[in-house]
């Protein structure tokens, strides 16, 4: 039934890789489980009913990634959007966290609209080869640069903005205990060295204090606080216009960055750099988000951590399906995956992030009228903590540099447009 679905030997892989990635990418992303009540909670609404929401969210955003659009990427309420949904809108402009929930809602409808009448897949289109192909590399610093802070081996400084954490004690240690073990069993060519190492890294934080068991089993917490709890007397003004334009800004790049580096990484683009399904897994996306509004959290986004299980030869909708299925366990074992360290994963977003860098060789590095926007795309990614800051300001120099050098053949309408779009993005918001 699985290989009559999913096409797995089309695809070179099989049901027990599948499973294995599929677990592997949940693993990388169960934190939101945690992380994501934690941050949207700060506006007031209830914790509890937020880890409900936050599984459920990421299961029927993941599900249909897997069923229809049969891609091997994981969704669920995205880092960022939460930050700017629960700081920005709700405690920064004052507004309830059920006025923030209505522009997510209204946010999801319009991408449903974008998505049937194909605007976001002439979005991707419109991108050039050379900034998809640093999209991958840039993806795999700033998943690598997230793995690393997650440890502590990279911690804040007010100084030099960061610097070495303490690595001879603590997470940091772990997780350099972590990234030896998973590194000798990636040379040793070990199946499943990545989940292996998770689960080795996980073990090995019991007796160091930092793996901390809380139980087996726990029922799920109702949902009905934050359920369909909509205010929309105030959806005509700036502030909601500004403010879904911001969601929709973030979660198209994001989304876009992420489904071009992951399956870039993997070898799934097509001879035309074109991603397959890509309008399904916009799709996905779309539904995630207006589903998610419904049932209380913020933008429901595809999540970079899918290159984890992708690296892990994932290759279909049979990883996704696997990871979707992790959530609904996770409802009833939340203490156990909650269990597993930031350190416990850290190990394996480092070593993807390098495993995403194997594109980079395919860029015109001799040619700077491709090599500069590239750089730009790649360096910040990381440097400014957003997928969709990198892709702006690598397609804004694309523009600029091609237009003034006087190579107006590589540029597109599209192009230009966006150009515009990123220009008064910046200026306005």
């Amino acid at each position: 039934m699985f290989e009559k679905y999913f096409k797995l030997k089309e695809n070179g892989t099989s049901i027990k890789t599948e499973v294995v990635a599929g677990i592997t990418t949940f693993l990388t992303m169960a934190y939101i489980l945690a992380v994501n009540p934690n941050i949207l909670s700060a506006t007031g609404m209830d914790s509890n009913a937020l880890f409900t929401t936050t599984a459920i969210a990421a299961i029927v955003g993941t599900l249909v990634m897997a069923l229809w659009a049969k891609l091997p990427f994981a969704l669920a309420p995205g880092m960022g959007l939460n930050a700017f949904f629960a700081f920005s809108v709700v405690l920064g402009m004052g507004y309830s966290w059920q006025f923030a929930l209505t522009a997510v809602l209204i946010e999801g409808v319009v991408f449903i609209l974008l998505t049937l009448f194909n605007v976001r897949e002439a979005i991707v289109d419109a991108i050039p080869k050379t900034i998809k192909t640093a999209i991958s590399a840039g993806i795999g610093l700033f998943i690598a640069f997230i793995g690393l802070q997650n440890a502590g081996i990279i911690v804040n400084s007010d100084a030099t903005l960061v610097h070495l954490g303490e690595i001879t004690s603590g997470s940091a240690l772990l997780a350099l205990i972590g990234l030896l073990i998973t590194s000798v069993l990636i040379v040793k060519k070990i199946k499943g060295d990545l989940l292996i190492g998770i689960i080795a890294t996980t073990v090995i934080g019991i007796p160091m204090g930092i793996t901390h068991f809380g139980g087996l089993v726990s029922t799920p917490p109702s949902i009905e606080p934050i359920f369909f709890k909509f205010e929309f007397h105030n959806i005509f003004t700036l502030d909601m216009l500004v403010i879904v334009f911001t969601f929709l800004f973030v979660d198209i790049f994001d989304t876009l960055g992420t489904l071009v580096g992951v399956t870039s990484k993997a070898n799934m683009l097509d001879k035309n750099g074109n991603i397959p399904n890509v309008k399904k897994a916009f799709m996905a996306d779309a539904i995630g988000t207006t589903v998610g509004a419904m049932l209380g959290t913020s933008t429901v986004t595809t999540y970079v951590e899918s290159a984890a299980g992708v690296s892990e030869g994932g290759r279909t909708g049979l990883t996704s399906l696997i990871t979707a299925l992790c959530f609904v366990i996770a409802l009833f074992f939340a203490p156990i995956f909650l269990a597993v360290p930031g350190a416990a994963t850290a190990p394996a977003l480092i070593l993807v992030g390098l495993f995403m860098l194997t594109p980079i060789k395919d860029l015109d590095l001799v040619d700077f009228s491709e090599s500069i926007p590239a750089f730009v795309c790649i360096i910040a990614m990381p440097l400014t903590y957003s997928i969709a800051e990198g892709i702006t300001l690598g397609v804004l120099c694309y523009v600029l540099i091609n237009l003034f050098a006087g190579n107006f053949k590589k540029l597109s309408i599209p192009m230009y447009i966006l150009a515009v779009l990123f220009i008064l993005k910046y200026i306005f918001i």
